[in-house]
């Protein structure tokens, strides 16, 4: 009997110690060793617009890249030709008159991250962190504050998403010409200058 249960103990000590390696072994490196990058065809970027007071429309910005380095350098670059409106004649006016992509393609977004807020976070933990970002176009910047939540949902991705929408002016940007060109080409009463825009960003590395 005290052979068996010696046995017992054993083959219980062997399974942990097999179980101890193996999870060491799999340990997820820190999220702050090594840049991330941004995976553009599982990110997502929209906004939505309210033309004649009450009519709402979505939008999204269908191509974004971009990277964090380890030291939370972080810069996420908006393709405006890639701007999806659901119609065509609407696609291409956000383009030339709005946006005038063919001098002005890219938005940035960029900001400086505290590394210290991610260096522990395992795989399936998720961490809310207040962020605050500058949004470039046309050479003037603009402030990008909404609070995010950051899930590392593998070794190697991450997802950030919006908790609550970014609230942009089309001001800001000097885009209100653009806008005035807009409403006078649809005929519109009223577009409101003021967007909230909201994004779910996937980074790998």
């Amino acid at each position: 009997m005290m052979a068996k249960f010696t046995n017992f103990i054993a083959a219980i000590l062997a399974v942990a110690t097999v179980t101890a390696c193996t999870s060491a072994e799999v340990d997820a490196p820190p999220v702050t060793e090594g840049a991330w990058t941004v995976d553009s065809e599982n990110s997502k970027l929209s906004y939505v617009s309210v033309k004649a007071g009450d009519v709402a429309e979505a939008n999204v910005f269908e191509s974004v890249e971009g990277m964090v380095a380890a030291d939370g350098t972080a810069q996420i670059d908006i393709d405006l030709a890639s701007v999806n409106t659901g119609v065509d004649i609407r696609n291409e006016r956000m383009r030339e008159v709005f946006f005038n992509v063919a001098e002005n393609p890219i938005a940035t977004v960029s900001a400086k991250l505290d590394p210290a807020n991610f260096e522990k976070l395992s795989v399936g933990e998720s961490v809310g962190y207040a962020l605050d970002a500058t949004l470039t176009l046309k050479g003037l910047e603009a402030p990008v504050r909404t609070d995010v939540t950051v899930t590392r949902i593998a070794d190697d991705r991450i997802l950030v998403v919006s908790d609550a929408p970014a609230i942009i002016s089309a001001e800001s940007l000097d885009l209100t010409g653009g806008l005035a060109q807009l409403q006078e080409l649809a005929g519109l009463p009223s577009i409101t200058p003021v967007v909230p825009v909201s994004f779910s960003i996937a980074l790998s590395r």
